[in-house]
């Protein structure tokens, strides 16, 4: 039975990773899919569309044999500035994209959360949900929702968060995944400390599972490889689609692209150990709002410029290169803190459980596990690689090394807030008392994640004695 994964992009910095997201999704089902068939992969992320009626039919996958007739992606877009949206649907894109499936407007959010989330949000109510509703229905059996947006800006931080607290009011028992991009400290958005720390209280309290991912992180990955390659002689995220040129953040867009698809490959092929969303969501999150899981991948260069580099990675390479500080898409070092549970999802048409067992066995005496959870590892395997690469590797890591991310960002805010400067600006449209609720969340998660650092055991559990069949 096709599993579907609904996508909401949201804002600038969303889109673009949505746009690359769908490039190297069509560019990796068309290299495994050389029939043209409407198969289950494919309908994981993409509906089957006869356009030859009016309206459009949807086309079942049926026996998975019905020839490709129009691809539409199984996402809603969101953004109220019109810019991204015209240039996604004037390129290759454009007949991807369901433009009945999109809401923009003109003047944008003004980098104010309070803006997106208290005035747009509102405003829309009603078109998001029914476009939410249209696609969810065209679904035979949705897996998750999955919203790409960024934490810095207006839109994609105070709409995005609207419309996740949305998803989890309307539709409680699916999970909702966020791929949340965190600014860097040298952002120039003057206003980011608010909207960050504004946004991330409202992922504690509606995600499901979060994987943040840090801009300056994804920076200096590709300032590694640009080195490594001499500067300008290619992309260090993968390949465009013909025609395309490259274009800002590319780079970076389609590391975070990649990790999405690596994660969402078991759902969509076959494997000897497949591990689909709910499963992550089950292994790695042992207590609700601690949902935050840092990412890492081997390789992180396209296949043309891995081999460039060196010869193809070792499978012993790339699980020691997952658990390397260089590899992570957050600012952290997860060997310097606490494994809460650790996934790995392993792709490759060689790849074996015995080998993976193998490697958890030899780094585990170098990993810091939560003493109630020392076997605390879901493995998973693919055997569809990305393109053109023998084998490929995504970690997951629930890691208390998440605090660093959280300690700079609420110093960030501080520093702001201290002097109540632009809260003017946040006052047309909140109470200011929110931002001090933002902050208390966001302290306590820290705490909760501080705490498993101590490694203590765990206090005993009292428990009554039994006194026979008296009521004494």
């Amino acid at each position: 039975m096709p599993r579907e994964l609904v996508t909401i992009q949201v804002g600038q910095c969303g889109n673009q990773i949505g746009c690359r997201f769908w490039e190297l999704a069509l560019r990796e089902h068309a290299a495994y899919n050389t029939t043209g068939v409407f198969d289950d992969a494919l309908s994981s992320f993409f509906r089957n569309v006869d356009t030859r009626v009016e309206p459009p039919k949807n086309l079942p996958v049926g026996d998975g044999r019905g020839l490709i007739k129009s691809l539409k992606a199984r996402s809603v877009i969101v953004d109220m500035e019109c810019g991204v949206i015209h240039d996604m649907l004037a390129g290759p894109l454009g007949d991807v994209l369901d433009t009945q499936q999109l809401i923009s407007d003109v003047s944008g959010a003004g980098n104010n959360w309070a803006h997106g989330n208290h005035h747009y949000g509102p405003r829309y109510h009603d078109q998001l949900l029914e476009k939410i509703r249209h696609t969810v229905e065209d679904c035979e059996s949705l897996q998750s929702f999955l919203m790409l947006h960024s934490l810095g800006g207006g839109t994609g931080s105070g709409l995005g968060t609207y419309i996740l607290e949305l998803l989890a009011d309307e539709y409680p028992n699916v999970f909702r995944f966020t791929a949340s991009v965190f600014p860097s400290e040298e952002d120039d958005v003057v206003t980011s400390p608010y909207n960050s720390l504004l946004a991330a209280s409202k992922l504690v309290e509606h995600a499901d599972c979060v994987l943040p991912v840090e801009n300056q992180a994804l920076i200096d990955i590709c300032n590694r490889w640009e080195s490594k390659l001499q500067l300008g002689n290619s992309s260090p995220a993968g390949a465009l689609m013909p025609g395309t040129s490259p274009k800002p953040f590319d780079a970076m867009n389609g590391i975070a692209a990649s990790m999405l698809l690596n994660m969402t490959s078991s759902v969509r092929f076959e494997g000897s150990l497949n591990v689909d969303l709910n499963d992550i969501t089950m292994n790695l999150v042992p207590f609700p709002k601690m949902h935050f899981l840092i990412s890492s991948m081997s390789p992180l260069t396209s296949p043309k410029d891995q081999a460039k580099l060196s010869a193809p990675r070792t499978l012993d390479q790339v699980f020691s290169d997952v658990f390397a500080r260089e590899n992570q898409l957050i600012r952290a070092d997860p060997r310097h803190g606490t494994y809460l549970a650790c996934g790995l999802l392993m792709r490759g048409a060689t790849a074996n459980i015995s080998d993976m067992n193998r490697n958890v066995a030899r780094l585990r005496p170098s990993l810091r596990m939560a003493n109630w959870n020392t076997e605390g590892f879901k493995l998973g395997i693919c055997s569809v690689p990305p393109v053109a690469v023998p084998t490929a590797l995504l970690c997951l890591a629930n890691n208390s090394a998440i605090t660093n991310t959280f300690t700079s960002m609420m110093a960030r805010f501080n520093k702001l807030y201290k002097r109540k400067v632009y809260t003017h600006h946040y006052a047309q449209y909140m109470e200011l008392s929110m931002f001090d609720h933002a902050a208390e969340v966001m302290a306590n998660i820290t705490a909760q994640y501080a705490a498993t650092e101590t490694n203590a055991a765990p206090p005993p559990v009292t428990r009554m004695r039994p006194r026979g069949l008296t009521f004494l």
